[in-house]
């Protein structure tokens, strides 16, 4: 079974100049990727939460992980918005503890919270309170975070990028070909 960093390494330098950028940064990928794997391999549900500007990834990501035409079982990943509607109007921490609640009733504590945003977005509150969150973040570094720059002109493109690039980390790691625990 191949290690991880340098499965990624390779993957990486396959899609050539396109992907360039992420091979200095691999090890901020690959290190807070591995532990959303694990979780995802160990059964825990996915609650995606993204800023404003990147709802248009959210509804791509929930289209696409669970894709018909993909050879591996269904994940289960569910958008913030789908569990409480009005979680985008909710403010201060008592609110949060509110909706946080009802999260660990529904999924008995087996989730993570997967936020892809801006660090000082409200929206990314809930999920910097849980230690096994997984981050896309922008502009700020962000324990098990992968961070990236809001006002890159290439963004959406390199958010595509990480999408397809987690998405070939996921089939190898249900399927074994790496170990992400190396």
């Amino acid at each position: 079974m191949q290690d991880f960093a340098q499965w990624s390494l390779d993957i990486i330098r396959e899609e050539g100049a396109s992907l360039s950028w992420l091979e200095e940064q691999r090890f901020d990928w690959t290190n807070p990727l591995s532990l959303a794997l694990e979780q995802i391999l160990n059964g825990k549900t996915i609650i995606l939460i993204t800023d404003e500007k990147r709802k248009w990834l959210e509804t791509y990501i929930l289209c696409s992980i669970n894709s018909m035409n993909l050879d591996r079982p269904l994940l289960p990943i569910v958008s913030m918005d789908s569990l409480y509607q009005h979680y985008r109007n909710v403010s201060g921490g008592e609110m949060i503890d509110v909706v946080e609640d009802m999260i660990s009733l529904s999924y008995k504590d087996d989730y993570f919270f997967w936020y892809i945003g801006k660090g000082d977005d409200k929206r990314a509150d809930i999920a910097k309170r849980k230690d096994t969150s997984y981050f896309w973040i922008f502009d700020e570094e962000f324990h098990n975070g992968f961070t990236l720059k809001s006002y890159d002109p290439i963004i959406d493109i390199k958010l595509l990028q990480l999408y397809k690039l987690f998405d070939a980390s996921l089939n190898a790691t249900i399927f074994g070909e790496v170990d992400v625990n190396s």
